[in-house]
Order: C-alpha cells, then sequence, then structure tokens
C-alpha cells in the first residue's frame, strides 16, 4: 500500500488532531466485538493477529513522529522489533508468517501501548510545534492505520472461518433486499486521458504523478459481477476446464482444489458463504468477493469478456461521486460487513464503483511514469512492492469511506482471496 512526502495545503496540526482521534476510536471500535483470544490468532501467514494490527499502527506513530522528540521515552523498547512490519532502514522484524505465536504482549499490554502513545500524540499535535513533515508523517500515519482496519476486517473473518462453529463477528443489521440490478454496458471514447492524483488532498506517492494515457474506445459493465452469474460459470465447469485459465491460474487451482470462491460451503443442497455476520445463504445479486485474480480472469474469459485496465477503471470513475456499502456502513447502519445486494438501477450508468467489493483489474501493479519512491524509510511502505501483484480499484465493504478515491491503487498477488475482492468486466 503507499505513502505521500508533504502534507496538504489545508492540512493543520488542529485538522490532524481531530482526524487522530477519529480514526484511532475507529480501530478501537472494530476491536470491541473480539475476545482478547480472537485477538491473538493467526489463521495462515498473510493473516496478521488484530492485537499485533492495533500494536503495529501504534508503533508507526512512536516510531515516525514520537521518538524524535527530547522529553519522549519509548513504551517498551522492545516493540520495535516486535511491531515492525518491513522497514528495513529502522531495523529487524519479527517473521510475518510468526506473528500468531507471540503470546505476550497481551491484548490489555497493547491497548497501554496505544493509550500511552494516543496521549503523547495528542500532546505533540496541540501544541502545534511539529514541522509540515512531521505533520506529513502523522498523515500518512493515520492513512496507513485506514488500511489496517480494512486488514483487521479482512484478517478476523479468516480467523473465525476456521472455527467450525462458524462464529459471529456480531449480527446482521438491516440487510438489503435481495434485487437485480440491471445489467447494461457503459461505452467510452477513444482518446487521451489523465489518471493519477491531481495533488489536491492527500494522495498515497503510487498514485502519482498524474500523466497521460491513451485508450482505445470500451465499454464497462455497469456492475460488478454477482455471485449468481459467478455460479453459471461453475455450474458450466468453469474450475474443471483449463481453457479459461492462466497457466498459473490453472496450476493454483488443481494445487488448492478450488470449486468455488473462498468462503462458499455447499450445505443443504445450496450454496452458504461465510460472512462477518456467519454462515448465510448465497444471495444472488450481491457482487462475488473473495474471487483471486486468476478466477475473475478466468471468468471474463469463459464469458466473452476481458478484466478492465487500471486506466479504464479510473476514466470510468472520473468525476463519480464516492458513496457506496463502506465500512462506515458498519458502525451507522449496522451492516454485516459484506456485499450489500443490489438496490435497483437504470441501464446506461455505472454502479457500485466504489464499496462492496475491491475489484480487480488487468493492469500489474508498476509505477507511473516518473514515479520516484520517497526518501528514508518511509519509501519502503510502496515502491519496493511493485513486482508480481495485480491493481485494484474501488475500495470495499469494509474500507472508510473517506479513505477511497477514484485514484486510489490497491494492489495484492494475483492468488489471493481473502481480501475483500470482485470484479466487474471490460469488453
Amino acid at each position: 500500500m503507499s505513502t505521500t512526502t508533504k502534507p496538504t495545503s489545508s492540512t493543520t496540526s488542529q485538522d490532524l488532531a481531530r482526524k487522530f482521534r477519529q480514526v484511532r476510536d475507529m480501530s478501537d471500535v472494530i476491536r470491541q466485538p473480539l475476545s482478547a483470544e480472537d485477538c491473538m490468532v493467526q489463521s495462515m501467514p498473510d493473516v496478521s493477529p488484530t492485537r499485533w494490527h492495533l500494536g503495529h499502527t501504534t508503533w508507526f506513530f512512536e516510531q515516525f513522529v514520537l521518538m524524535g522528540g527530547a522529553d519522549y521515552q519509548a513504551f517498551d523498547e522492545q516493540f520495535t522489533y516486535l511491531f515492525n512490519s518491513y522497514y528495513n532502514q529502522v531495523g529487524e522484524q519479527f517473521p510475518r508468517a510468526k506473528r500468531g505465536l507471540i503470546s505476550r504482549p497481551g491484548l490489555k499490554q497493547v491497548m497501554a501501548y496505544r493509550e500511552h502513545v494516543n496521549r503523547h500524540m495528542m500532546a505533540v499535535l496541540e501544541s502545534g510545534e511539529l514541522t509540515d513533515e512531521q505533520l506529513a508523517i502523522v498523515e500518512i500515519g493515520l492513512n496507513h492505520e485506514q488500511q489496517h482496519q480494512e486488514l483487521m476486517l479482512t484478517d478476523i473473518k479468516h480467523v473465525l472461518s476456521c472455527n467450525p462453529l462458524f462464529p459471529l463477528y456480531r449480527e446482521s443489521g438491516n440487510d438489503a433486499a435481495d434485487l437485480a440490478l440491471e445489467l447494461s454496458w457503459v461505452p467510452f471514447d477513444e482518446g487521451l486521458y489523465q489518471i493519477g492524483h491531481d495533488g489536491k488532498g492527500f494522495a498515497f506517492d503510487n498514485e502519482s504523478p498524474r500523466h497521460q494515457v491513451f485508450c482505445q474506445p470500451f465499454e464497462l459493465c455497469s456492475r460488478p459481477v454477482t455471485c449468481g452469474e459467478f455460479m453459471q460459470f461453475m455450474e458450466d465447469g468453469g474450475y474443471r476446464h483449463p481453457e479459461h485459465w492462466l497457466s498459473m491460474g490453472w496450476a493454483t487451482v488443481q494445487e488448492h482444489g478450488w470449486q468455488a470462491p473462498m468462503y462458499w460451503i455447499h450445505r443443504d443442497g445450496r450454496w452458504h458463504q461465510f460472512t462477518l455476520a456467519g454462515l448465510r445463504p448465497v444471495e444472488l445479486h450481491q457482487p462475488v468477493c473473495h474471487v483471486s485474480y486468476f478466477e475473475a480472469d478466468a471468468y471474463a474469459k469463459w464469458n466473452g469478456c476481458r478484466l478492465p485496465t487500471e486506466a479504464e477503471w479510473e476514466v470510468a470513475a472520473n468525476g463519480q461521486a464516492v458513496n457506496g456499502n463502506l465500512l462506515d456502513d458498519l458502525i451507522e447502519r449496522d451492516w454485516p460487513v459484506h456485499p450489500a445486494s443490489a438496490e435497483g438501477g437504470t441501464g446506461g450508468e455505472l454502479h457500485k464503483l466504489f464499496g462492496d467489493v475491491w475489484e480487480w483489474t488487468a493492469s500489474q501493479y508498476v509505477a507511473y511514469p516518473g514515479y520516484r519512491p520517497p526518501q528514508g524509510a518511509i519509501g519502503e511502505y510502496n515502491g519496493k512492492f511493485m513486482c508480481n501483484q495485480f491493481v485494484l480499484r474501488g475500495g470495499s465493504c469494509a474500507t472508510p469511506a473517506d479513505h477511497i478515491r477514484a485514484t486510489y491503487r490497491n494492489f495484492f498477488p494475483p492468488e489471493s482471496r481473502w481480501q475483500f475482492s470482485g470484479f466487474r468486466l471490460a469488453r
């Protein structure tokens, strides 16, 4: 995921103090339904324990903001080793795949660590003494924590799914009705387009520089592919016919025995899916979720279409309002954090570009022309991951609403499925 190197012109220490309280409180809200035991489980190498996320996001502020102050004393110097993720210029890191083996510090001590750092961060923010460079790091840290809020939900879903009792993260609220959303194709003209961040407001470094791209004429499907549509692919032998698959994708299907999206379980004659609201029947009109790039690409080929490039996706999303089923719905309207069913709509319009599911694109994650990573340890946040990954766009039902934008570039390896990932078609 990514960074920027300077604060926006409207960012003040007081603005960041308010934002700091808001973001840190949201992490606590996400953690509240979980027991201390829930917070220490690591169910696979890609998953981190909730307790580690809470410690790591706290370490970021301590390491990159507070440690430079003459009056600050580290809460525990050993935490630099335990909670450093991949910043080699800072020092060694405890192995990612073994984070679940560490039972101490426990959740109570990690929460005390958060309180300690929160208190000192609020003091320096309210003092107004931070430099522009330090304010920029705080802003990065807040956006970094919002990324980890999504990962906290993504990871705890995998943890809970491993329990044969299929426990709930929290009760479901007022689910949307299972209604069909009309499918149509939205055309876009051939031409030169500008993509990338325009410099107004916060952005991560991988969203820049803004630059021109040429697009051939294309059409984008008005909504993401649904569970019902993906089920037709399954029923037609999609997981059994290699002609739909990239070579590496077919090898992955064979190795892992994939027969359906992640978290789908066939029970009592129908498909169910595990959600953070427990095991529920698959709703045909929900966007299909927890599919890999390989599955999205195979479905597109089976359907006679393709995935959009990230440039096409951004051209289509330019000017679209950021609204949809996002993390804020979990808090404000008590959604169960899974893609929401469609609520109707008209042809010729784009729907659900933001929220519900991250949308795989056909674009490999590479630097934009003229990109240069930031100097120092912060530069390790993003650029060094530009290899063997594909770009996803649009955010998901676990993404904070004020964190997503049309230029935002997420990225994962093509076999990844535990993220809230889906796709829409292009042609």
